[in-house]
C-alpha cells in the first residue's frame, strides 16, 4: 500500500512538460526499435525478419484474413499476450514433429484501423511484434532467420574441427616414448602424460586446462637452472621441438604451484639420447 501510495504521489507531482517529454522519450525508442517488412526481405509471401533482442516487428494484417507468425522449429511456446484481446483473435497452433514440429501463432482483426501489441515467450527468446490492420493486403506470415544461432553454430563447428585436427603431422607411432614421470603439486591442470618421438615432446593435459591459466614451461639444465622454452599450444596439449630430460610447470605467486616432468633412466638408457 505505502508504495503505490508513494508512486501516485511521484506521477502526479511531475509536471506536463516532464510527463511529455518522458511520453517523446519511449516514443522515440519505439520508433528507433520498430522493424518494417522489406521487399528484400519476402521469401515468397513469408517476411523473414533477421531476429534481434530488443526489436519490435511489424505485422499487417486485415480483417477476414488471418496471418501466421512462425516460430523456430523446435521452439517451445511458453505464452501469449496481446494488448487489445477484443477487437483482435489470438491463437496458436503447431505443424509438424518431433525436431521440425513448429510453433505457429494466428491473428485476425475485427476491422481496419486497428493497432494493438503481442508479446510471444518461448523456452528460448522474447519476440515483440506491433500489430497494425488495414484495408487491402495482408502479410501472410512473418518468421525469422537467428544470426547469432548461426554464428554458434558456426563457433561450435571450427571448434570440432579444431578438436578433430591431429596435434602434430607425421608423427612415427612407433617411436612414441611414454618414459615420462610427473611429480610435485597436484592443481587441476597438473599433467596426464608425457611423452617424446625422438625429435618433439608432448605434454596432455586434462580438458579443463583450455578454460583456465595455462602454466609456462621451463626446461631445467644440468645445472639445475630454468630456462623458458618454446612451445604451441594444440588442444590440450603442450607441443616442444625438442627433447628435454626435466622440465617444470610454474604458477601462481607466492603460493606457487610446481609440476614436475622428468624422463626416466630406463627410457633415456633404451633410447640412447641426451636432453
Amino acid at each position: 500500500m505505502i508504495r503505490i501510495f508513494c508512486l501516485s504521489v511521484s506521477l502526479l507531482a511531475s509536471s506536463p512538460a516532464a510527463l511529455a517529454q518522458s511520453g517523446a522519450v519511449v516514443a522515440s525508442a519505439n520508433k528507433a526499435a520498430l522493424r518494417e517488412p522489406s521487399t528484400g526481405g519476402f521469401v515468397h509471401a513469408v517476411q523473414v525478419y533477421p531476429f534481434a533482442e530488443g526489436v519490435i516487428y511489424r505485422l499487417f494484417a486485415a480483417p477476414e484474413r488471418v496471418s501466421d507468425i512462425a516460430l523456430q522449429p523446435g521452439e517451445t511456446l511458453s505464452a501469449v499476450a496481446a494488448g487489445d484481446t477484443v477487437r483482435w483473435t489470438v491463437g496458436d497452433t503447431t505443424s509438424g514433429s518431433g525436431d521440425t514440429k513448429r510453433t505457429h501463432i494466428l491473428v485476425k482483426p475485427f476491422s481496419v484501423g486497428l493497432s494493438t501489441n503481442l508479446i510471444i515467450t518461448t523456452d528460448r527468446r522474447v519476440y515483440r511484434v506491433q500489430l497494425t490492420s488495414r484495408a487491402g493486403a495482408a502479410m501472410a506470415a512473418i518468421s525469422w532467420s537467428y544470426p547469432a544461432d548461426e554464428l554458434l553454430a558456426q563457433a561450435r563447428q571450427r571448434e570440432a574441427a579444431e578438436a578433430a585436427r591431429p596435434v602434430s603431422a607425421d608423427v612415427a607411432i612407433e617411436r612414441l616414448d611414454f618414459a615420462y614421470e610427473i611429480s610435485g603439486d597436484r592443481p587441476a591442470w597438473r599433467p596426464i602424460r608425457a611423452f617424446d618421438d625422438g625429435r618433439q615432446s608432448w605434454i596432455e593435459f586434462p580438458p579443463a586446462i583450455a578454460s583456465g591459466e595455462a602454466p609456462p614451461l621451463f626446461i631445467l639444465g644440468d645445472d639445475g637452472e630454468a630456462e623458458l622454452v618454446n612451445y604451441r599450444m594444440a588442444g590440450n596439449f603442450y607441443v616442444v621441438d625438442r627433447l628435454f630430460a626435466a622440465a617444470e610447470l610454474r604458477l601462481g605467486g607466492k603460493k606457487q604451484k610446481v609440476v614436475r616432468i622428468t624422463r626416466s633412466a630406463s627410457g633415456h638408457a633404451r633410447r640412447g639420447r641426451g636432453k
